[in-house]
């Protein structure tokens, strides 16, 4: 059974940092993309960062040079180094394992809430 299991979410002041952390069960870790998404109060989720199983990297526009997506394929765990934080980096954090190509999944975490006070 595939399971993501999120940690590291917390009230934070604005310039602060923290720290997500994802675990993968199930086996499926290392042929994953692997992703954090956010979902602020009356938005849609939105991509923060992935990281594809050859270690390439995207990063939203509004948080590239503040935050580092890295995975550990050792440890089935997938990390958000969040730095500089903004009150409109507020939101549910998600993290989410996909592949698709011949062999398609897509597994989502329950979420981990992220609180940047002003």
């Amino acid at each position: 059974q595939v399971q993501l299991v999120e940690s590291g979410g917390d009230l934070v002041q604005a310039g602060g940092s923290l720290r997500l952390s994802c675990v993968a069960s199930g086996g499926i870790f290392s042929s994953s993309t692997m992703g954090w998404y956010r979902q602020a109060p009356g938005k849609q989720r939105e991509l923060v960062a992935d990281i594809t199983v050859w270690r390439s990297t995207n990063y939203a526009d509004s948080v590239k040079g503040r935050f580092t997506i890295s995975r550990d394929n050792a440890k089935n765990t997938v990390t958000l180094q969040m730095n500089s934080l903004k009150p409109e980096d507020t939101g549910t954090y998600y993290c989410n394992a996909h592949r698709n190509d011949f062999v398609k999944w897509d597994y989502w975490g329950q979420g981990t809430q992220v609180t940047v006070s002003s």
